[in-house]
């Protein structure tokens, strides 16, 4: 009966234990920071749509960035440590959770002699126990419950940041991808360029032979030949610096890439709603991962709080204990033991109290840098926003200029057929709508970019089947 009274009373006490610690944690609890900021943004002028939430890359409806891009989820190395960090944040976790629990062990010795706690003994005897060892050290304070909060926030923003890297990749992808149409493009220009006017200095050279036109027309000739074959090999360099680029980030050696599409013939993605709502920013991973670094470091203030603080620990013993002595048959019998043990700082000189303003000062680092997060990610909405705008402004007038100095070139080269012109009218019309047809191209990727960098800003982007199921059964409600 008074066991078992025993055992009631210790099964009480364990309970109220319980019951006091789970309301005690020192520290600050999390609360998300308020970051007033404007309805929307700076250039916006349109009304807001769900368009940002799709997977942006397949609106420019091209079969070859869309491989380029599954491959690049799938084998970049970025993207397989960034995943590689999730499963380690999460196993942490679990690592660091158990701690509230108790942790039981094996635990025997035995002991041959003849003295036994400093006594001596007649005979040599011998002394034997065996069983299960507890030890439990009493969270009252929250240390640990603590340290599983921050590891979970830490968790959740590995997670994010795993998708900062994929958003990164896709947009890396797109605007190299479409880099490379451009200087493959250019590389086209130069080549056929190079032909026009080698058939042009024949003709030069022959005039110039039979006395009809001056050393200078020739010179000219040469020089403008001379230019356009200079600016193949600069392209084919930036065409093979741009393949080895896409080949990293596809997670491949360096090898050529296979384009079959002209970047003129590329069309643009439907047009952005501009009057995008700012809240659109809190699903940008970059924020998101900053705002749960935040938790976890708050957290970690109720960590280094609670070691200012003694700690408790319970042991016990449970098994079976035996003695003999060497003449005697061995006799033995149930054993067990409890205990409590109080660790607490007494004097170290404040260390423990630094310890914890060192904490709540890296918890005012991680504020700011979450607050930064958001002021970037307005700047590069705002950016991409002016960068779309005018970009399509300075295309349709590049457009303009090609056409009108391919006209004029071929009109001098008329006139001075005729002997209307100079020759130096032809070489600097000529000049022109070479210049006009590569900035064309330029302009017209530069354009293409500002509309990645634009998705990318805002965060656009579904990765998973699973995350576009849950946004059309959103968008279905």
């Amino acid at each position: 009966m008074k066991r078992i009274q025993k055992i009631s009373f210790l099964s009480a006490a364990v309970l109220v234990i319980l019951v006091v610690v789970s309301s005690c944690k020192v520290g600050p609890n999390f609360e998300k920071p308020d970051n007033p900021q404007p309805a929307t943004f700076r250039f916006d002028s349109l009304e807001a749509d769900t368009v940002v939430n799709l997977r942006w890359w397949e609106l420019f409806g091209n079969p070859e960035l869309d491989t380029l891009i599954t491959i690049g989820l799938k084998e970049n190395k970025d993207v397989l440590k960034a995943a590689s960090r999730v499963e380690q944040a999460r196993i942490t976790v679990g690592f660091t959770k158990v701690d509230i629990y108790p942790s039981v062990g094996i635990a025997g010795a035995a002991t041959v002699g003849n003295m036994v706690g400093g006594q001596p003994l007649n005979d040599a005897a011998g002394i034997y126990y065996g069983g299960l060892s507890l030890a439990w050290e009493i969270d009252f304070w929250g240390k640990i419950r603590r340290a599983t909060e921050a590891a979970k926030a830490n968790y959740v923003a590995s997670e994010y940041g795993m998708r900062s890297v994929q958003i990164s990749l896709i947009s890396q992808i797109a605007q190299t991808y479409f880099q490379l149409l451009d200087f493959k493009r250019r590389l086209r220009i130069s080549e056929q360029t190079v032909k026009v006017r080698e058939e042009g200095l024949k003709i030069i050279q022959s005039r110039f032979d039979r006395g009809v036109v001056p050393e200078i027309d020739l010179n000219q000739a040469q020089i403008q030949l001379a230019i356009a074959k200079a600016a193949v090999p600069y392209y084919k360099r930036n065409v093979a610096l741009t393949e080895n680029a896409l080949s990293v980030l596809l997670g491949r050696s360096p090898q050529e890439v296979q384009s079959t599409i002209d970047l003129v013939d590329q069309p643009y993605p439907p047009a952005i709603p501009a009057g995008i709502p700012s809240t659109l920013l809190e699903r940008r991973p970059d924020i998101l991962q900053a705002e749960n670094i935040l938790h976890a470091e708050t957290a970690n203030v109720g960590v280094a709080e609670a070691l200012r603080y003694p700690s408790i620990s319970l042991t016990g013993f449970g098994g079976v204990a035996a003695s003999h002595q060497l003449s005697q048959a061995v006799s033995g019998d149930l054993a067990w033991s409890a205990g409590a043990g109080l660790v607490s700082p007494l004097l170290n000189w404040g260390k423990n109290k630094r310890r914890a303003e060192i904490q709540r000062e890296v918890a005012q680092q991680a504020l700011l840098n979450y607050e930064q997060q958001i002021l970037i990610a307005f700047k590069e909405v705002d950016d991409a926003l002016i960068s779309v705008s005018t970009y399509q402004k300075e295309v349709e007038a590049r457009e303009l200029q090609v056409k009108a100095a391919v006209n004029a070139r071929n009109l001098s080269q008329k006139r001075y057929d005729g002997g209307v012109t100079s020759y130096l009218e032809v070489l600097e019309n000529d000049r022109s709508a070479f210049d006009a047809e590569l900035q064309y191209s330029q302009a017209r990727q530069q354009l293409i970019n500002s509309y990645i960098l634009l998705y990318k800003a805002l965060g656009g982007g579904w990765i998973t089947a699973e995350e576009e199921q849950q946004a059309d059964s959103s968008g279905n409600e």
